[in-house]
């Protein structure tokens, strides 16, 4: 690219910048610059954000689902409200690579009072579940559409936020967290330090969230799975040929079985335990060290054993049978599939 078009290109962003600050001024003519008292609450579609209530009036942003706004006044079809908004980041590459959800400076204006689910909706809390299972079905999609999953990560919030005693508050922070956890994972299992062999040299995930899933709903089915998510922390990155990794992690999902027995969770970290330790057989007989191969197949193999008493009726049982068949026809499981 030529100085010239750099410098247009500069320009353009300037100007698209400074008409946004514009547009927004408009907005807060009136002064304000942080939200009155008034509702909280949210919408289940992308709205318009109008300077004055009129179509056909400046629009200033969006407001995307799930976006917080408060609703300050109402005006016939109209709702004036500040709300957190998809106005775009000029300077992204200042942009941290997990982002600050809670630093967006809210702008004034208005909206057409049309899907917004307020504390006071009838059913809002079903209503903004539902909407948030949706587009988090949207989000796991081959092609989903643009900022599908964190709508729904914010869908989610929304419904702890406004109702907080609700039956499906628990489920939906675990599944805001999640989200937030799985794109995380993504970004840091991505990178060259996902290969090195030590966790702690790779990008680790936020567990604030994670954490306090924990606190508020101790001994829980959603406490249990936060729990389970953070072994990803705490894993090995590549093996690189050494047995301790596969003997350290099956002491992690060893140890998360023994404390989360009633788990959803529990016989699929069984059966993590039993495939490493039938790994590290294998590792180590590659090494000519029978004694040892033969302690981790046997350990491997109470293990897997333990899905059977525990476990029948989970898909992991019937998993652990089979890594027992292999280890006992002395085929490998970790490494070549070959003879």
């Amino acid at each position: 690219m030529g100085v010239e078009n750099r410098q247009t290109t500069v320009m353009l962003k300037r100007i698209a910048a400074f008409s946004i600050f514009l547009l927004v001024g408009a907005a807060m003519a009136s002064g304000e610059k942080t939200p009155p008292h008034g509702t909280k609450a949210t919408v289940v579609h992308v709205s318009n954000l109008y300077v004055q209530a009129d179509e056909s009036a400046a629009k200033v942003s969006s407001i995307t689902p799930g976006r917080e706004l408060i609703v300050a006044e109402h005006s016939g079809k109209w709702l004036r409200v500040f709300a957190n908004t998809d106005v775009e980041v000029v300077n992204e590459a200042d942009v941290p690579v997990f982002g600050n959800e809670t630093n967006a400076q809210p702008i004034s204006g208005w909206i057409l009072d049309k899907g917004v689910v307020a504390a006071d909706t009838p059913k809002g809390d079903e209503i903004l579940f539902g909407e948030a299972v949706s587009t988090e079905i949207l989000a796991s999609q081959s092609h989903p559409p643009p900022d599908a999953a964190q709508s729904a990560r914010r869908l989610y919030r929304m419904v702890v936020d406004l109702f907080p005693q609700s039956p499906r508050a628990p489920e939906a922070m675990w599944r805001a967290a999640d989200i937030r956890w799985q794109l995380q994972r993504a970004d840091s299992f991505s990178r060259p330090s996902a290969h090195e062999k030590e966790n702690y040299l790779r990008e680790q995930m936020d567990e604030t969230e994670m954490k306090k899933i924990q606190k508020l709903y101790p001994h829980t089915k959603w406490a249990d799975l936060a729990a389970f998510a953070m072994i990803d922390n705490k894993i090995c990155g590549d093996w690189q040929g050494s047995e301790k990794c596969p003997e350290k992690e099956a002491e992690i999902y060893t140890k998360y079985a023994e404390e989360h027995p009633d788990s959803p969770k529990a016989p699929q970290a069984l059966y993590e335990a039993a495939w490493r330790e039938a790994s590290a057989g294998d590792m180590y007989q590659a090494d000519n060290d029978e004694k040892r191969a033969d302690a981790a197949r046997a350990h491997a193999k109470d293990l897997a054993s333990r899905l059977e008493t525990k476990y029948a009726q989970s898909e992991y049982a019937a998993r652990g049978a089979g890594l027992i068949y292999k280890m006992e026809q002395q085929i490998p499981i970790y490494g070549s599939d070959r003879d």
